[in-house]
């Protein structure tokens, strides 16, 4: 009888795997705060979001973070945020605690959009979240500060390494919240 019963539980996962991954979407998934709660990423759907892999030692880190903070300030957060994920994977510029990272953020970049806990963002130990990001886009990070533009349905609409500035990224990112606050406007 059990085998007979895991045979029909095979079949039913096999139907349905493919089901379940088309409502997969990047809001679809929990993560860890900066301050080690457990967060649903569903909380963001509906607005746009820019996640990016964030690191306090960077040549990037000066540049990136205030102009990630500016972008949140003048766009967030009811149809926008910045998402940050710490990550250490790339030459190691890290390398602080949770604690510590978020008290360097904010006292050096008065950060006020979400931090999350440090991750992984590629190989086999990634963050399932950014495997996502990765998948779905096509491009692995390979260094700090990659950005994943995502839309209010948790699709990934655009992503841009390190070398490509939040000010260039804004454009997109207005153009995406100037369509969501008109499609607001219509259902109303």
């Amino acid at each position: 009888m059990s085998t007979m019963y895991s045979y029909v539980l095979l079949l039913l996962l096999l139907f349905l795997a493919p089901t379940l991954q088309k409502n997969r979407d990047f809001y679809t998934f929990k993560v860890i705060n900066i301050r080690g709660k457990l967060v649903s990423l569903e909380k963001y759907r509906g607005t746009v979001t820019l996640v990016v892999n964030v690191a306090s030692q960077c040549g990037y880190t000066d540049g990136h973070y205030k102009a990630l903070q500016k972008l949140q300030r003048d766009l967030g957060p009811y149809h926008f945020n910045v998402l940050g994920f710490p990550c250490n994977q790339f030459g190691h510029q890290e390398p602080n605690s949770e604690r510590e990272i978020d008290s360097f953020v904010k006292k050096s970049y008065g950060v006020t959009f979400p931090l999350f806990s440090k991750i992984a963002v590629t190989g086999t130990g990634a963050n399932a979240a950014f495997k996502y990001l990765t998948e779905s886009f096509g491009t692995e990070p390979d260094w700090n500060f990659w950005k994943y533009l995502v839309g209010p349905d948790g699709k990934v609409v655009n992503a841009w390494g390190p070398t490509v500035s939040v000010e260039e990224v804004k454009p997109h990112v207005v153009d995406l919240v100037r369509k969501l606050i008109l499609k607001r406007k219509e259902e109303l």
